[in-house]
């Protein structure tokens, strides 16, 4: 098994301000990982980090931190592992977070979790104890030796590395600086992004918001197939504003997964002039994103 050590990389990759890369991998919906760990080997030496979802968009898959000791353990790859209030009470919310950092686990992204409606289990109870800000409070909590009742935990506490997704480019730029200023303010020490297609929009939030802070944004960079793939994504994702102009470019290019390569290489250049990293999300396609760092000049 590989050292505790391995596994604090992304934690001193932040400290020394380098350009983060973090690539989203999706749990099987099965107990049989041989897939995941097969897209996620090829990514090895090229990010910072794995970010393992949980249950993304409500659509059940295997625990994200089962998921992430596998790739820790098996492949010797950092991970930062989500955890989602939708679906765990405090109680359960603690557990999760002591067994992850007994198993080498440092990073979590705390999220409040998509609603059940929108996934393959509509009839499913939401618990949502907590959202996202009370989560990293939790987490807070943990690091300094108490639960979730202020009471001193008995058996250590943790050490955990915090991180938080935010959506630049929301329609409410108030609320918006407040959720970021919340997020703050509750421990959050890195964000990832939701897809971002509006780069000018993105800049407009580092200067105006992100600025306040010397915690690192990366911008959610995502691979769209084909114009069927980003209409799709734009009916269906909340948040997701995939503009004519590319639709209208992937459905004209020969080879549209080519394309959507190449322009996923081409916002990873943009945002390297504007924020501190990168989050890329190549859903199915994972195997595909050396290929577009190599397209955007990242070794």
């Amino acid at each position: 098994m590989p050292s505790d050590q391995t596994f604090n990389q992304f934690r001193q990759a932040i400290a020394r301000k380098e350009f983060l890369i973090t690539a989203e991998v999706s749990p099987p919906k099965g107990s049989d990982p041989s897939h995941m760990l097969e897209q996620t080997q090829l990514l090895k030496g090229r990010v910072h980090a794995i970010n393992i979802t949980d249950s993304s968009r409500a659509v059940m898959s295997m625990s994200p931190v089962a998921a992430s000791v596998l790739i820790q353990q098996r492949l010797g790859i950092e991970t930062i592992c989500q955890l989602a209030c939708r679906d765990r009470n405090r109680i359960a919310l603690q557990g999760d977070l002591f067994g992850a950092a007994a198993l080498g686990i440092n990073n979590i992204l705390a999220l409040t979790g998509d609603p059940v409606k929108a996934g393959d289990s509509p009839k499913a109870r939401s618990v949502f104890d907590y959202e996202s800000v009370r989560l990293l409070q939790l987490i807070q909590k943990l690091n300094q030796g108490l639960d979730a009742n202020d009471k001193a935990l008995p058996n250590q506490g943790t050490t955990l590395l915090a991180g938080a997704a935010i959506d630049p480019q929301s329609p409410s730029w108030s609320g918006l600086e407040k959720r970021f200023e919340r997020k703050l303010l509750a421990g959050a020490q890195f964000f990832q992004s939701q897809l971002i297609t509006d780069f000018d929009r993105l800049d407009k939030f580092m200067q105006q918001i992100a600025s306040q802070s010397d915690k690192p944004v990366l911008a959610g960079v995502f691979l769209i197939k084909s114009a069927k793939n980003a209409q799709f994504l734009n009916k269906f994702v909340p948040g997701v504003q995939i503009p004519d102009r590319l639709i209208e470019r992937l459905a004209k290019a020969k080879s549209p997964l080519q394309e959507g390569m190449a322009i996923a290489a081409e916002q990873i250049q943009i945002a390297r002039q504007i924020c501190q990293g990168v989050h890329i999300m190549a859903i199915k396609a994972e195997h595909l994103i050396p290929e577009i760092l190599d397209l955007a000049a990242i070794n």
